[in-house]
């Protein structure tokens, strides 16, 4: 594949699944492994293409004040906190069993996407207690799962905080585009010593994911992109999820 031509599937991934508050990393970390990159480099570049696409739409969700920052602190914490855990054990873990995991995350993701049903959107005011601790267990499954997969931890935040802390759907796909930033950042510095990053590639597929990121928010920002996105994506990640398997025991 040519570095233009991934360049722009990184755009693209980007800008539709931060219309749906996801961080590509979902979609690069298998990407990359299928492409046959080093395990802690795909990890790496996925969290680092993750984190610049996150940054980019929170820009959008912060200008039009749809991030919870009293819901997002906590998670942000710890998930920065146990991002590094999850690098370090990547690289210690046995390839097919990596794929294994990798593959059942990815199925999760799909049947949520394919499945889910509208959550209510009105807001449902809980106590502090349970906004802060609820927050803070988020926020460390988050942070090992973003190290250990690659991934921004995006996926399991959306549902966590419509279902767990009842956030409105907006508002939880904004909160949680701004935590996958540092969930992402923190998993990324955690694999630098651990991998060779190609720097010349990482920051220009960076650019595409940072233009992808900003007009995906945009779009998110005016109406949250339903049910046609979320089944096409769904379909997609199952296909890789088989490709995964493919790779790993055929």
């Amino acid at each position: 594949m040519s570095i233009v031509l991934l360049c722009l599937g990184i755009g693209l991934v980007s800008f539709v699944l931060t219309m749906v508050g996801l961080g590509g990393g979902l979609i690069f970390s298998p990407l990359f492994i299928l492409l046959g990159f080093p395990l802690s480099t795909a990890l790496s570049a996925s969290l680092f293409l993750n984190g610049t696409a996150a940054v980019s739409a929170a820009i959008t969700f912060f200008r039009k004040k749809m991030v919870d920052v009293k819901i997002g602190l906590p998670l942000l914490i710890t998930s920065c906190l146990f991002a590094p855990l999850g690098a370090m054990i990547s690289n210690r873990i046995n390839m097919r069993l990596f794929i294994i995991m990798l593959t059942l995350v990815i199925l999760i993701a799909a049947a949520r996407m394919l499945f889910s049903k509208k959550a209510e959107e009105a807001r449902i005011e809980i106590g502090n207690a349970r906004r802060i601790l609820g927050g803070g267990a988020i926020g460390v499954v988050i942070g090992f799962m973003a190290g250990l997969f690659g991934i921004g931890g995006g996926v399991f935040v959306l549902p966590l905080l419509i279902y767990m802390l009842k956030v409105p759907t907006k508002t939880a796909a904004a909160t949680s585009i701004f935590i996958v930033i540092f969930s992402s950042f923190s998993g990324f510095i955690a694999h630098l010593s651990l991998a060779d990053i190609d720097w010349k590639f990482v920051l220009l597929a960076a650019l595409f994911s940072i233009i992808g990121g900003q007009a995906g928010s945009m779009v998110m920002a005016e109406k949250l992109k339903g049910p046609t996105v979320r089944r096409i994506f769904g379909v997609i990640l199952i296909l890789f999820a088989l490709k995964l398997v493919q790779k790993g025991f055929f």
